[in-house]
């Protein structure tokens, strides 16, 4: 899919119309564009994906504009000119996007006409128009007067004359756009047909003397004679004159692999840079090893994702990140995390033993370039924000401006393969090769601790033959070897370096949001923390008397455990944990509880018909109730009962009421009668002999008795 950038220009081949790119949002979806032909044109826009579309479809093609040409030496007058509107248009261009925008610019040509004392509008939306149809540079407001060009007109053929005596025909303005047109519509596609294919079909479109169907029906056409139309040697010749080489290219195979396989290779982004620290580039990949689980080796994982950080100006490593994650920014946090954190102390979490002059590291650059996708999370503001770097994101398709860690990736395989199990060689997937995912032991420590291996012999043992060494470093007999272009560099070319606290870093590095302080604690998504700090100070009683309020956090997506209060002053922060009947979201990621939330909100969804549809039926069963019971009192109501009368016994009624509902009310036991009943008179005596009869009252008076 072609990628537009600004400046482009999109030509349109059935309306012959040129438009050229003035601006493209920040999410790649709409840009503002102008015709550079029309006297009167405006800018307006159009969807990304309209004008994708149609280049996929052959409507539109992508040129590279060639660029403003002054066509003599500007003299002072020229100059003062141009430099004189410049003045007055400088902050009206770089308001972008308002400035696109009608009624928006119009307020602002209002503002600047008064700022500088300028009578009338139209001198504005002139210079406006030409700034943005001749190509957005200073340059293209110099006056018109002085871009008069002497047309030459032929008035018959020059060259060789042909060979059988029949003359040619004169190239006109109108033959050449005939040409320019035919090029770009029939050569100057992907599909890469040849000139003389352009050439035909140019004579098919342009000079044909008669069309006319054969019996069968089909279409004939019959071409002017030879000397009523140009010539490929003609058309050929003006071809090589007007494009260039790089232009036909993009036409042909598209401007991104242009830029990866033929684009000129000219400068040098080690030379560029102003020290260690000025420039690192990081870049990740997935390794070419399948690793173990570290509690069960019969569990492969799959592959690893790698991160190196280097700094450009040295080639030294910087930072190292092996994990499970994809290309991402969390991914690219500990990557970066790394970069400025003590190389001993992490060395040590691994076993391996080492002093800081074997990695010095432990600093955030001055600028950072990375990929677009990582580079564009939100992530990237607050690290601006907070400490400062220069973030800058490669263009697509253009990997080699991270051409030293992309190289390094390459180096530290072929260095370690033919000691890893598991490794994928280049025989992967063909027919009796070995699956290498078997032969997998390596856990990710066991491979970080390789790569740390790996650093280490880089860093203080690669000597770079094509190391290019500034005149300061050949006097001062420096070698092209990582380490120690860093420790010169250190000494000589400082500053650039920029050493902050780590958590201080992972605070910077960490995404952002806003919680909600109530009465029953911090809630975020559901989720409900607490820290010491808000409960010293009163926040949850306070949020219950007085309302709740937002307070801003940073988090780790990986584990929803803590939270970092943001507390707007030194300390920077202060951790909140999960309240403890909110234990349920221990250990899970964002999304792991987004999607559990979205899933109580569709089971709810999927009850709410049926709880609507209860609560209707319980309404409608009360209200049925009350029917029956207003009925009632209607029948039996005494109408000649004042309401005095009818209110002054409420006493007497409840007590009468309470009598007849206590015997109702009662609790009884239901037990069997032939224990439950003693008779009245006398009582039965069994023994073994005789049955002996004797009345109740003598039983009690007997029971004191001695024998």
């Amino acid at each position: 899919m072609e990628v537009l950038s600004v400046n482009e220009l999109i030509v349109d081949l059935d309306a012959e119309k040129t438009y050229r790119i003035l601006w493209i949002d920040s999410g790649y979806v709409i840009a503002y564009i102008i015709d550079i032909n029309l006297e009167k044109a405006v800018p307006f826009i159009i969807k990304i994906k309209d004008v994708q579309e149609k280049i996929k479809n052959g409507e539109y093609i992508v040129q590279i504009d060639k660029g403003f040409f002054f066509n003599r030496t500007p003299t002072k007058k020229d100059i003062n000119h141009r430099d004189r509107t410049w003045l007055y248009i400088k902050e009206l261009v770089n308001a972008k996007p308002s400035i696109f925008d009608a009624k928006k610019r119009k307020i602002l040509i209002m503002e600047a006409m008064t700022k500088h004392n300028i009578g009338s509008h139209h001198t504005f939306y002139k210079n406006l128009r030409k700034y943005w149809q001749r190509g957005m540079v200073k340059d293209c407001l110099f006056p018109d007067y002085s871009l008069t060009e002497v047309a030459i007109n032929y008035k018959k053929k020059t060259g060789r004359p042909k060979k059988n005596g029949k003359k040619g025909i004169v190239i006109t303005e109108e033959i050449k756009n005939q040409f320019e047109k035919s090029v770009k519509k029939y050569y100057l596609s992907q599909k890469k047909p040849s000139l003389r294919y352009a050439f035909k079909r140019m004579l098919a479109d342009y000079y044909i003397k008669l069309r006319y169907f054969d019996e069968d029906g089909n279409e004939k056409l019959v071409l002017k004679p030879e000397e009523e139309r140009p010539t490929f040697r003609q058309f050929e010749y003006w071809f090589k004159k007007e494009f260039d080489s790089d232009e036909v290219t993009i036409g042909r195979i598209g401007k991104n692999k242009f830029e990866q396989n033929f684009r000129a290779i000219t400068g040098s982004s080690t030379a560029e840079t102003e020290g260690p620290g000025d420039l690192y580039q990081i870049d990740a990949t997935p390794s070419n090893i399948y690793l173990v689980n570290r509690f069960n080796p019969n569990w492969i994982v799959g592959r690893p994702t790698t991160y190196f950080v280097v700094d450009v100006s040295t080639h030294l490593i910087t930072g190292l990140y092996v994990g499970l994650e994809n290309a991402s920014w969390k991914a690219m946090m500990n990557g970066l995390v790394n970069s400025c954190s003590d190389k001993v102390e992490y060395c040590k979490q691994f076993g391996i033993s080492i002093t800081p002059e074997m990695w010095p590291s432990k600093h955030l650059p001055s600028n950072i370039i990375g990929d677009r996708g990582e580079l564009a999370s939100h992530g990237v503001d607050h690290l601006i924000e907070g400490l400062g770097p220069h973030i800058s994101n490669t263009p697509p398709y253009r990997p080699d401006w991270k051409g030293i860690v992309e190289k390094l990736f390459d180096t530290s395989q072929e260095k370690i393969k033919p000691f890893l199990p598991g490794y994928v060689h280049e025989d992967h997937g063909e027919r009796g090769a070995n699956d290498y995912r078997l032969e997998a032991s390596l856990t990710i420590e066991d491979y970080t601790k390789v790569l740390i291996r790996f650093i280490l012999f880089y860093n203080n043992n690669f000597y770079m033959d094509d190391y290019v060494r500034s005149e300061e470093q050949i006097k001062d007999n420096v070698q092209p070897i990582p380490i120690k272009l860093w420790e010169w560099g250190v000494k000589n070319a400082a500053g650039k370096l920029h050493k902050h606290g780590i958590d201080k870093v992972k605070f910077y590095l960490l995404p952002r949001d806003t919680a909600t302080v109530t009465e029953k604690g911090i809630r975020y998504k559901k989720m409900l923390y607490t820290t010491q700090k808000a409960i010293q100070d009163g926040w949850f009683s306070r949020a219950r008397q007085k309302g709740t309020w937002k307070v801003a956090f940073s988090y780790d997506p990986r584990n929803m455990d803590t939270i970092y209060l943001h507390t707007q002053d030194e300390n920077l922060f202060v951790t909140c944990t999960l309240l403890e009947h909110h234990s349920g979201y221990n250990n899970k990621t964002i999304e792991e509880i987004e999607q559990l939330i979205e899933f109580e909100k569709d089971d709810y969804r999927e009850f709410e018909h049926t709880q609507l549809e209860n609560e209707l039926n319980f309404y409608s069963s009360i209200e049925s109730i009350v029917k029956d019971a207003n009925k009632i009192k209607k029948e039996k109501l005494d109408k000649s009962l004042t309401k005095s009368a009818r209110t002054k016994n409420i006493k007497e009624y409840r007590r009468k009421e309470q009598l007849e509902r206590r015997d109702e009310e009662a609790i009884k036991l239901d037990i069997n009668e032939e224990f439950n009943v003693i008779p009245d008179s006398e009582t039965e005596i069994q023994n073994e002999n005789s049955t002996l009869k004797v009345p109740i009252k003598q039983l009690f008076a007997n029971r004191g008795r001695k024998k």
